[in-house]
């Protein structure tokens, strides 16, 4: 009797220790659950940042050019966002030279986007090169539109087109990706003939016709897109 009565008691008491460790095993493997969803969602979040050579681009010279571009054009201490020729020149005091530096080192991360002469409108091509450079931020603050004119016709009337050029550009990304905070993101220049005409070194840039010859005629009427990485 008395063997019966210690066989009832070993049941009853391993009943009650497993009763009180399956709801801790449940929250443990929540938690655990919990836990994992958690790290999943700051790796998903971790904020991109600018690779290793392009911060070494970032030399303090080139980011003082860069930070008066920014100024003169508006997506510093706010203003009309924009810059045409005399602006750049007589605002912002950069030479040709200095200007076009600040994208030469960029031709694996910008693009050249070609148009036909005396036109505004974008090809299948310049669409689809467009989206693929606006979508590769890798963490980038701005998005440099900088359109120009070949030497054909009035300075003043190519001055106009290649406002149009980078008018074209901006509307096709405010279209396609609806961004709100686009406007605070993208340098709109327009620098027709009259500055920083393109050297034959931006030929090795992706652009959207690559069949076209690279001449500095034809390379000319085109803009460069690009973002720009270096923090200020």
């Amino acid at each position: 009797m008395k063997r019966f009565a210690w066989v009832v008691n070993l049941v009853l008491f391993v009943g009650t220790l497993l009763a009180f460790c399956l709801p801790l095993s449940n929250s443990v493997t929540k938690s655990a659950s919990a836990s994992e969803e958690g790290a999943v969602a700051q790796k998903e979040t971790k904020p991109l940042v600018a690779s290793k050579s392009e911060v070494e681009y970032c030399t303090p010279e080139l980011k003082a050019v860069l930070k008066r571009v920014l100024q003169s054009c508006g997506l510093i201490g706010g203003g009309r966002r924009g810059c045409q020729p005399d602006e750049v020149k007589n605002i912002a005091q950069i030479s040709d030279e200095d200007f076009n530096a600040l994208f030469k080192p960029l031709s694996k991360r910008g693009g050249l986007i070609l148009f036909d002469i005396g036109k505004d409108e974008l090809d299948d091509e310049a669409k689809k090169l467009i989206e693929d450079l606006w979508a590769d931020r890798r963490g980038a603050s701005y998005f440099f539109i900088v359109a120009r004119a070949s030497t054909d016709g009035p300075a003043v009337k190519n001055r106009a087109l290649s406002h149009r050029r980078a008018n074209s550009i901006l509307f096709h990304l405010q279209q396609t990706f609806k961004d709100p905070d686009m406007e605070k993101q993208v340098g709109l220049l327009w620098l027709g003939e009259e500055f920083a005409q393109l050297g034959k070194d931006f030929c090795e840039w992706r652009r959207n016709r690559p069949d076209v010859p690279c001449k500095e005629e034809f390379i000319n009427r085109s803009a460069v897109i690009s973002w720009i990485d270096c923090r200020l």
